[in-house]
């Protein structure tokens, strides 16, 4: 038996019918190279349940305790039943990327069952009218309770149900697995009483590290030593959400991306993914009449898990918040100003600790985080204040090898997420052999045309590239002026 943490448990106690919290992804298989070019669905059910020992959440579900006094706890379920986690379904013809995205969109606004495992994968057939995809493809979309992962975690998942080659094997577990019964209520005070005295003292412990780190952060603000991204105006995408989603993505060879890091030295993979998102996100407003004069401001999941971390469940999530500069039209301008500002916050939450707010939440006490949840979830109290971020954009990366499961190759992936009230745009970026893409969720009300949010995401890489091959061809053209002039010198 083992206690979530206060990260974790946050993402249980935000839940509710309009905002489940569950993070996910659509993968995208070609079977032609399994034996006989076709994988069955008993196939998929054999090897998940052979790999099951290589992720913990597979077979671990919540037990919550009572009146919310203290964390929940995660057992081995004793009642574990691997075909309730693993559905079959298949679109109808044409079998077209719209429909998968409608379908994705309707599995993922539902919420997964408290009282099992948290998490569900769908084998979707029939992708038969997919540009770039062969007849016959499918998709596996996954579904999986943030209290139980993050990004990190969750390619662990994707490395576990996946093999280097079309021939898999998957060594046996060291031990067997044994389920676990679950603890009775009056167990689960004994356990309460005692984490209830500890806590305060703990709280307190970290509280009078972190108080001088803030007092000092502020002052060096104040003296602007420091910059922080500045106000988040309101935007059409900071509203109450319903509990009907949207999803879309589009894909990117990983070599123009690049290109586009270098028209800019320094630069990074993510200032290239910020600033292409920024220019979709200021495209998309400005067609509905809604782009405020001062820039979004993004919030960046960063990993700050420790070596001897790698490997364990959870949440181990810090935040960087990112002025994605909406309000600049030029495209490379926009690359390098998001280039400064994430250098700024970087070096902002440094002064900070990228793990000092993590290591509050994990010691506030449960019934506080419980009561908070609550009045963001039912009261509503997300769109009473100014928004903290207006949208978040979550970068991944993923292996740049071909992988594959039952011999089906993997072709793409993209990422789900959750929005929630005053946070009504989840931007997840997954690379993977080669490929990026750039995916999104929303909220249908919030967004009832995600395809031309697609096309702004294509419109705004397109433009960003563009800009970026103009910069490469002047600089090459004026090295091969020097070297010419040069050669001319020396003769």
């Amino acid at each position: 038996m083992e206690q979530l943490s206060g990260q974790d448990a946050t993402f249980l106690y935000l839940e509710s019918a309009r905002m489940p919290m569950h993070i996910g992804s659509v993968n995208i298989y070609d079977p032609q190279t399994a034996p006989g070019g076709v994988v069955r669905f008993k196939q998929i059910l054999d090897l998940i349940e052979s790999r099951l020992h290589r992720a913990r959440a597979f077979r671990q579900r919540l037990v919550e305790v009572p009146l919310a006094l203290d964390y929940p706890y995660w057992i081995q379920d004793p009642d574990f039943d691997l075909e309730f986690h693993v559905r079959h379904i298949a679109l109808p013809k044409p079998g077209d990327w719209r429909q998968l995205c409608i379908q994705a969109a309707r599995l993922h606004a539902r919420q997964l069952d408290v009282s099992r495992p948290l998490w569900e994968f769908y084998i979707i057939e029939g992708l038969d009218n997919v540009a770039g995809l062969p007849e016959g493809s499918y998709a596996l979309l996954a579904k999986i309770h943030h209290s139980a992962i993050d990004g990190a975690t969750g390619a662990e998942i994707t490395a576990a149900l996946h093999d280097l080659g079309p021939e898999g094997t998957v060594a046996a577990p060291d031990r067997p697995w044994v389920a676990e019964q679950p603890p009775t209520p009056l167990e689960l005070l004994v356990r309460t009483y005692g984490n209830n005295i500890r806590k305060p003292f703990q709280l307190m412990k970290v509280l009078s590290e972190a108080v001088p780190v803030f007092a000092e952060t502020r002052r060096r603000l104040q003296r602007q030593e420091l910059k922080s991204a500045g106000d988040v105006p309101k935007t059409i995408f900071n509203a109450r959400v319903s509990a009907h989603r949207v999803f879309e993505g589009r894909d990117f060879d990983l070599a123009d991306i690049k290109t586009i890091r270098k028209a800019l030295p320094g630069a990074t993979i993510n200032d290239v993914v910020l600033a292409i998102c920024g220019g979709a996100i200021r495209r998309y407003l400005l067609a509905h009449d809604a782009l405020p004069a001062e820039s979004l401001v993004a919030m960046a999941p960063v990993n700050v898990r420790v070596d001897n971390e790698k490997g364990a469940g959870g949440n181990q999530v810090s935040a960087l918040a990112v002025a994605i500069r909406t309000d600049i039209p030029d495209a490379l301008e926009r690359l390098a100003a998001v280039h400064a500002h994430t250098r700024d916050a970087k070096e902002l939450s440094n002064a900070y600790g990228a793990r000092l707010m993590t290591d509050i939440n994990k010691h506030i006490p449960a019934a506080t985080l419980a009561l908070a949840g609550r009045l963001v979830t039912q009261m509503g109290v997300g769109n009473l204040i100014s928004p903290l971020f207006n949208c978040v954009i979550t970068n991944v990366p993923g292996p740049q090898v071909p992988l594959y499961m039952n011999g089906a190759r993997l072709v793409t992936q993209y990422g789900l997420g959750p929005v929630g009230d005053s946070i009504g745009l989840f931007m997840p970026v997954l690379s993977y052999n080669g490929r990026l893409t750039i995916s999104f969720t929303s909220c249908r009300e919030i967004m009832p045309d995600p395809e031309r949010f697609a096309a702004c995401i294509e419109e705004s890489f397109a433009d960003t590239l563009s800009a970026a091959r103009r910069v490469t061809a002047v600089e090459t053209a004026a090295s091969q002026e020097a070297a010419f002039a040069e050669a001319a010198v020396s003769q």
